[in-house]
């Protein structure tokens, strides 16, 4: 058995925070190590960089969409109608957890270099191929999510 320990993340607030587009929602950096389960060993401006590239990532993506919402009059992501969950836009939802899994997809891949593979058996390469799966699976949720912000399938099939 081995025994791997991990950083405490940081005290709450001692984390700036990161400026959005005032359109979209404010994600807030112990939210989202809370929700993706990133202690301390993800630093603060690690995951300050990857929350940036997440967002330029995905508010690039809805760029259109948020366009044609400001020219209907809505001020705000929140504000555009659709269902609400526990008080919440789904569409909010549904943003967060894009930028939410493209963060985790990009600290899988920061991460994935670091040296804790078992020996030995081929184990390693399991690791690794686990590894890879999970940031495919990170990177599917986002797109997932998109599409469902943006109302589009999730799927397109095409016969050959």
């Amino acid at each position: 058995m081995s025994f791997i320990a991990t950083a405490n993340p940081p005290v709450i607030g001692a984390e700036q925070p990161v400026q959005n587009h005032p359109w979209f929602p404010a994600v807030s950096l112990p939210d989202l190590r809370k929700v993706c389960l990133l202690d301390g060993t993800v630093t603060p401006n690690r995951l300050r960089h990857a929350l940036l590239h997440a967002l330029d990532t995905v508010n690039g993506e809805l760029r259109a969409f948020r366009v044609q919402h400001e020219a209907q009059g809505h001020a705000s992501l929140a504000a555009v109608p659709c269902e609400q969950l526990d008080g919440t836009s789904a569409n909010v939802a549904r943003y967060l957890r894009a930028v939410y899994a493209h963060v985790q997809a990009d600290m899988a891949e920061a991460y994935r270099d670091i040296d804790t593979t078992p020996s030995g058996d081929g184990k390693a390469e399991r690791v690794r191929e686990k590894i890879e799966a999970k940031i495919e699976e990170h990177r599917r949720t986002m797109r997932w999510a998109l599409s469902d912000l943006l109302a589009i399938p999730r799927t397109t099939v095409e016969l050959i």
